[in-house]
């Protein structure tokens, strides 16, 4: 399994992105999906995961703010990030578990990650 994430970059506090997470080698959709940041000097935080049935679920540091969401027919994860705060500076990383989840935001969960996507907001 591969996961390339993109979409990453600066911008100002308040302001919209983002991220894509392309698979290769397993089908998203048959999947538990996840997107984890690392800020420096913090461990690595689960932000939001979709399961195979695309039921969600969301740190309560992003929650109506960010949206995760699956295309399918392009095996690619998403994550919508909006009002954006310098808080949210951190490297974003994509996983995936091909088997079942109990706690879909904890990164012990997850066996296949992406090399992650720098986000920078400023103040």
């Amino acid at each position: 399994v591969q996961l390339l994430e993109s979409g990453g970059g600066s911008l100002q506090a308040g302001g919209s992105l983002i991220l894509s997470c392309v698979a290769s080698g397993y089908t998203i959709s048959t999947a538990y999906m996840g997107w984890f940041r690392r800020a420096p000097g913090n461990e690595r935080e689960g932000v939001a995961s979709v399961d195979m049935y695309g039921r969600m679920q969301y740190a309560d540091s992003v929650k109506g703010r960010f949206t995760v969401f699956r295309d399918n027919a392009k095996n690619t994860l998403y994550l919508q990030m909006s009002s954006l705060a310098p808080e949210d500076t951190a490297m974003y990383y994509c996983a995936l578990s091909r088997t079942w989840v109990r706690w879909p935001l904890q990164r012990r969960e997850y066996a296949d990650w992406g090399q992650g996507t720098q986000v920078t907001v400023s103040s």
